[in-house]
């Protein structure tokens, strides 16, 4: 009975990698970074320098800037790339979804749990787990996430047992997240968590020069 149990454990984990890589092959492009500019060289020097450490990445940049790209090329240059990258925008999750949604739920942990459900740390154990848009979650969420970065622990919505988990964290955004901090709707310390390294991304209007080259 117990090796059944494991068996259909590391089916359905199988079965949830699947569908998260599925996920994460819709959002990409397909693409790679395009530019010659000293700017863009300097981004690409700076990816091939940190992707190989386990630090925390935080990408920050405006709209459309390619930041969900850059965090690809982390983990394809990273010790990590032959385990999954699980995307998680966390702007279209519902708010009371989002422990569920990164940590996992028990059956009946809550109304509509009709089933155990793996998370996306569990699915990226291993691997990489890339929050986009992560100046979107609340704060009230924001400190179970900080205890599971930092712990490397998780435990699912309903569940007693802690899991030791592997993971490491790339994350984005395109808000201000010091001005957040100062207003009291971003964690300082989960700042410093994720931000232990900081990629910049320059708009198009700082690289001019790349223009032609994306219109090619």
């Amino acid at each position: 009975a117990i090796l059944m149990e494991q068996l259909e454990d590391k089916t359905q984990r199988a079965q949830h990698v699947l569908q998260a890589m599925n996920e994460q092959a819709q959002v990409k492009d397909g693409g790679e970074m395009i530019g010659q500019s000293d700017v863009m060289k300097a981004l690409d020097h700076a990816i091939k320098l940190v992707a190989p450490s386990d630090f925390a990445i935080l990408i920050e940049g405006e709209t459309g800037v390619g930041k969900d790209l850059v965090a690809q090329m982390l983990h394809q240059k990273s010790s990590r790339s032959a385990s999954p990258m699980v995307y998680v925008n966390c702007a279209a999750i519902p708010h009371h979804l989002i422990e569920s949604e990164l940590f996992g739920h028990v059956k009946g942990a809550f109304t509509g749990a009709d089933r155990d459900r793996q998370g996306k740390f569990l699915l990226a154990d291993g691997g990489t787990l890339f929050l986009d848009e992560i100046g979107e979650l609340p704060l009230e969420v924001q400190g179970t996430l900080l205890r599971a970065i930092q712990n490397q622990e998780i435990q699912a919505v309903g569940k007693d047992q802690v899991r030791k988990i592997d993971v490491r964290i790339i994350a984005a955004t395109n808000k201000p997240l010091k001005e957040m901090i100062a207003k009291g709707e971003f964690r300082e310390d989960l700042y410093y968590r994720i931000n232990v390294i900081n990629v910049m991304l320059p708009p198009l209007r700082e690289r001019k020069e790349d223009i032609s080259l994306l219109m090619d």
